[in-house]
Order: C-alpha cells, then structure tokens, then sequence
C-alpha cells in the first residue's frame, strides 16, 4: 500500500445539495474510493472528513450512509481539532464571511464555494485574513473544467479562432415559481436579504471562466438587472416576494478588446444543446461550446451566404460545424480541483484559484449592480492586498 499522507477536512454545508452531491459524494469519497489523490513519489494524500452542520439527524444520517464516524453540530469544535488541517465551506451565501473568518484564525486552510462575500470590501478583508495567517486558501472554480470549456480552451491554447473577437453567452433556464410545481432551486436564491440574486450567484462564475478561458481578465461591464418573477411560493408552499434579480443582461469588455456579451436568466425556456452555450467568434474560426460539447468551424469551412428575404435559406448551417473530440477522459470537474487544491496544501504545487481570484468575481458582481442602478458602463479597477 503507498504511504498515506492524511489532510483533515472540515465540510460545512453538506446537507445541502451542492456540499452533499458535488464536493462530498462526487469529490471527497470518490478521491477515497480511488485510493488517495497520487503525489509525484507515489505516495497519496489521503482526505480525513468530518461532517459539520446545524442538525446532527441529517449529519448522523449521511455518515452512517458512507461509512463515515465523524460529525458535529458545532463549528467551534471542529475548528478547534489538531487534526483538521482544512476548512471547507458551502453555506449560504451570507453564512460564509463568519464560518471563513473563523477557519482561518484557527489556521486552517480555507477552500469554499463562491461567492467568497456578498461585497468586494469584505472578499478583499478575506483575502489579507488569509495571507496574514499564511494559510492557502481558494474557492470554487468548477466551470473551467467542464469538458465543453475544456475543449474550448484547447481550441484557445492551439491558436485556432486566430484573434478572438467576440463571444455571445447563454445561460439559464425556466425556474417554476413553486405553486403549482416545485421549484428546482431553494428560495433563499431569490430572497437579497438572505444572500440570493442572479448577478451574485453568477457573475463571479463568468469573471474566473472569461479570464481563466481567454487569459485575460474584464476591463468593464455595463449591465441591465432584473427580476422577471416578483412572487415566488417557498418550500412550504407560501407565497413571499422575491426580492432578488432572477436576470442580468451584460455586455464585458476584456483587457486585450474582445466583447463579451452574456444573458442569465431564471426566466427563459431553452432552445439551444445545452443549459449554457458560449459561442466565439474569432478571425480564423468559430466554436460553440457547452457543460460538455463543442462544436467548431474554420474559416476554410465557412458559408458565403447572401441576404435575401424571399427565400428558403438555402444553406444548410448547422450541418456545417464539427464536433470537437473529447481526445482524453473528462473527471468530475469539483473532484478534478479538490485535487489540485489539496496538492496545493500538502505539495504547494501551483494555485490560480485564490481569495484575490475570487474577489475579482465579487468584484464583477457589485460593478454589475452598480452598472444596472446608475445605467452606465463601470471599469473595473485591478486589485491588489
């Protein structure tokens, strides 16, 4: 057996279904059911998890479940143990600025979902906490390493679309309002007071995907924010305002020019492959990517269609784009970076994904508000501890 180098995992908001299915069940027990996450001389690191959350039933239950015995419902014990090296944190949104605080005056490694803080004074407050401690810290990227962004960024990497000029993003989906049929997602997401709103949970996902796509970072945005549904039905079926934006329609400006146009929305009803589509435009081709295809097409592949109104379209688009290759086997992209971020622990091996990175989406998100109220086009300015 290799010699195991064990890292003590505290996970707090398992009970919920992003802490539960992608950071537990598809991450942290399925790099334990592998063996270990492999270093360079063969040896592994090996994830020791406790479970923390408010109710110790629902905790007992899913140790019980997975084979785990460490649990408790209270933060100040787990943070205070010696063999919990890192603190991860998938609360709601407004929850997380305390629960992190804390974590990293224990000492603890800090890695959590996004946003990192509901404002860019705090996020940045978060970021000096972590490096004044000297603990690694980082935050949830998992959109980079979908096998449709993967195979967008390769085309990026191999020099394919020439200059990149433009891209177009959809993204969004029709979420029921919960009276007559469930909702797909919980109703704090459309509650402002409560930490929800689609610019906060999203735009910071498009500021680490643009830069970390295309190498560079957003200049500016200029934003329109709404909220389509203002009634929603909560999970015990009462009616309640919502408070928070369901859409936000951007146009970002990248620092090397190319134009980002990008449409989130809770309100719409899908006609497209997939439930976010980017489509790029560059001067030698153009691809359309997805969660997991992609499609491209080279200039020498490219229609010469002519205007005219008074005909069938002769030109048989869609038939004239080729399919991307997967060329490797994709892994769930939460397991992929939970790799990655516990090599960055124990082996300090490379790290792009840290609280300053994450402050950059919060940062998005507050211009992007910003923007929406004052009905003009915000630079943003670089950052730094």
């Amino acid at each position: 057996m290799a010699e195991r180098i064990t890292v003590g995992i505290a996970l707090n908001g398992v009970t919920g279904r992003m802490g539960y299915r992608q950071h537990l069940v598809r991450s942290l027990l399925a790099i334990r059911e592998q063996g270990g996450v492999e270093r360079a001389d063969g040896s592994v690191i090996w994830p020791e998890l406790t479970l923390v959350g408010r109710s110790a039933e629902k905790l007992a239950e899913i140790a019980g479940r997975h084979g785990l015995d460490k649990y408790t419902t209270s933060l100040d014990e787990a943070l205070g143990d010696d063999t919990i090296d890192v603190y991860f944190d998938a609360l709601t949104t407004q929850h997380r600025l305390a629960a992190v605080n804390s974590a990293i005056k224990a000492g603890k490694h800090v890695y959590t979902e996004k946003p990192i803080a509901t404002n860019l004074d705090d996020a940045l407050n978060l970021a000096r906490a972590a490096r004044d401690a000297g603990v690694k810290n980082g935050a949830v990227a998992d959109k980079l390493y979908l096998p449709g962004l993967r195979k967008l960024k390769r085309l990026v990497d191999s020099g394919f679309f020439g200059r990149v000029l433009s891209v177009r993003g959809e993204f969004g989906y029709w979420v029921f309002e919960g009276d007559w049929q469930e909702a797909q997602r919980p109703s704090w997401n459309y509650r402002a007071e409560d930490g929800g709103g689609m610019v906060l949970d999203m735009f910071p996902h498009w500021s680490y995907l643009l830069e970390g796509t295309f190498d560079s970072p957003i200049k500016s945005v200029s934003a329109h924010v709404t909220t389509h549904i203002p009634e929603r039905f909560d999970e015990q079926g009462q009616a309640y305002a919502a408070t928070a934006d369901d859409a936000a329609y951007a146009l970002f400006e990248l620092q090397d020019g190319t134009v980002v146009q990008m449409n989130s929305s809770w309100a719409t009803r899908v006609d497209r492959d997939e439930l976010v589509e980017f489509h790029v435009d560059g001067t030698e081709g153009s691809a359309i990517a997805g969660l997991r295809k992609a499609r491209a097409q080279h200039r020498v592949h490219t229609p010469k269609p002519v205007w005219n109104p008074d005909i069938d379209q002769p030109i048989p688009f869609r038939q004239q784009w080729h399919e991307v290759p997967d060329n490797e086997v994709f892994d769930n992209g939460f397991k992929i970076q939970w790799e990655e971020f516990l090599r960055h622990v124990v082996d300090d091996e490379p790290w792009h994904h840290d609280f300053l990175a994450a402050a950059r989406g919060v940062q998005l998100a507050e211009a992007g508000y910003r923007s929406a109220r004052e009905g003009r086009r915000i630079e943003l300015e670089d950052l730094d501890l």
